[in-house]
């Protein structure tokens, strides 16, 4: 039984990969099977877990050469945490895919045959709406969206909810926003209060934990390490433990295997 979460937001520096790395650890620590598949060619969440694609295997071969994705996973060295990385191959994707049959499908069918021998199926998507981001949604049964606790938070959720609804009435019938988290918050300040009681105010769903602006967050990924493996007292670490227990505690009772294809035509 593995639910498949994607992490999107169109917008960069909102702490995607950072939820991605310290979310996904969390539920290892706690002795679940979890695997993050790195779909950003920037490839953050695969150096911030100290990884380097081997040659010729990463998320990009199983993307546009379909090979095995079980054959590009490794090990993380954090507790049942596994990973799909990522490499600079995968920056010219976006553009391979166009012609490509089943596009918008290529990470669903790539994931059907490993995503049964996890718990937990993280996707680290890019910060855009592009076809690597599609595929993250068709593939996901849910998405979570960092939402940075700064002026302009809200700028841009409005096309992420819209392209959601259309990944959902066209290629993922099964999709659903399973929350927006607060991150990068600020108690000392009006305006993270501000931003998040309004985040509040137009999203039921969002996370009652919030991620709190911390220097050992930013200093953990140079480690190679997510932040409870760095500094488990942190304020950040914390928050990502709560998260976690968050997420387990309404996780949905039915859930199987990857999504089931609505149809196989353009993207939305």
């Amino acid at each position: 039984m593995s639910l498949i979460i994607a992490l999107a937001n169109q917008k960069g520096g909102v702490g995607k990969t950072t939820t991605a790395i310290n979310l996904g650890a969390c539920l290892g620590r706690r002795g679940l099977r979890v695997l993050l598949v790195d779909i950003d060619p920037q490839a953050n969440a695969t150096a911030g877990l100290g990884q380097v694609a081997p040659p010729g295997r990463s998320v990009y071969q199983a993307l546009i050469e379909e090979s095995p994705l079980g054959e590009m996973i490794v090990e993380t060295g954090q507790a049942g945490l596994f990973l799909a990385p990522s490499a600079s191959d995968l920056a010219g994707a976006e553009v391979e895919l166009v012609p490509a049959v089943a596009r918008e499908f290529r990470l669903r069918r790539a994931l059907a045959p490993v995503a049964p021998s996890f718990d937990y199926v993280l996707i680290d998507c890019p910060p855009s709406l592009g076809l690597l981001t599609i595929n993250g949604l068709a593939a996901a049964h849910e998405v979570i969206v960092p939402v940075q606790c700064e002026y302009l938070a809200l700028e841009g959720l409005g096309q992420l909810v819209y392209t959601l609804d259309m990944v959902r009435r066209n290629l993922n019938q099964s999709l659903r926003l399973r929350g927006l988290l607060l991150t990068m918050y600020d108690g000392r300040t009006n305006l993270s209060s501000q931003v998040a009681e309004e985040v509040r105010t137009h999203f039921s769903n969002t996370f009652e934990v919030v991620i709190p602006r911390s220097v050992r967050l930013s200093e953990a990924p140079s480690h190679g390490l997510p932040v409870c493996a760095y500094d488990p007292s942190n304020r950040g670490a914390q928050a990502y433990e709560a998260l976690a227990d968050e997420i387990l505690a309404s996780r949905p009772v039915a859930t199987a295997g990857v999504a089931a294809p609505v149809a196989e035509g353009g993207a939305p």
